[in-house]
């Protein structure tokens, strides 16, 4: 299903790494169709009231839907070992193997509140650059998995990513991930080797506008917020 070789290399090289597909089309059906069902949600975010751009997003409540649950504790180990191998390379602290010891990390941090997140986007909708921090205690890679067919279901909504590297002009990343597929990538940097050693280099995400149809993605973040 991950290739993680692969995904390890593109991530050091790219920030960002697309995967097989993580949810069959029922899968994705099933995880689409929790958007109108309030029960499983802690709050909603409406983007354009908040100048994030145009879209709504809903965080679910704990405990988790079994199947987000399952992403996350499923993908955070091979994670946690690119995290930390980045967190030597910047002489920062590193991440436990487990993900219930970093969510015990995160409630000493006063961050208690789940982060998953189902995210819709009409005709029109588009997400500004931003960057998932949610308190001090951060984890470096999140994972979103798109639920919709490009092309079929929705025209437009590319993954749009940039790259502030230190002392030059911020460079464009652009994926199209397929329904069910995967898509890895940094939340707020990563290590780049440079002249001096290893610099952080920052990344920010976004969507460009869809132009028609819906576009549903599951956002899996892994630390918890305040």
């Amino acid at each position: 299903m991950i290739d993680w070789p692969a995904v390890t290399e593109e991530l050091d090289a790219e920030g960002v790494a697309l995967t097989g597909p993580l949810l069959t089309p029922d899968g994705c059906a099933e995880i689409r169709e929790l958007f109108d069902r309030r029960e499983h949600f802690r709050s909603t975010v409406h983007m354009a009231a908040h100048r994030f751009g145009e879209g709504v997003y809903r965080y679910f409540r704990a405990p988790l839907h079994p199947v987000v649950a399952d992403l996350r504790e499923r993908l955070y180990p091979p994670l946690a070992g690119i995290a930390n191998a980045w967190a030597a390379r910047l002489g920062e602290e590193g991440f436990p193997e487990r993900h219930a010891e970093l969510l015990d990390r995160c409630a000493a941090a006063g961050q208690h509140r789940p982060t998953p997140l189902l995210l819709r986007y009409g005709r029109g909708g588009y997400n500004c650059l931003h960057q998932d921090v949610y308190g001090e205690l951060t984890f470096p890679l999140q994972v979103a998995i798109m639920l919709d067919r490009p092309d079929q279901d929705f025209t437009g909504g590319e993954s749009v990513f940039v790259e502030q590297r230190p002392r030059a002009q911020s460079r464009p990343i652009v994926r199209r991930p397929g329904q069910g597929q995967g898509m890895i990538f940094t939340v707020r940097h990563r290590p780049v080797r440079s002249a001096r050693g290893w610099s952080r280099v920052a990344l920010r995400h976004g969507v460009s506008a869809v132009h028609g149809g819906a576009r549903h993605v599951l956002g899996i973040i892994f630390h918890d917020a305040r």
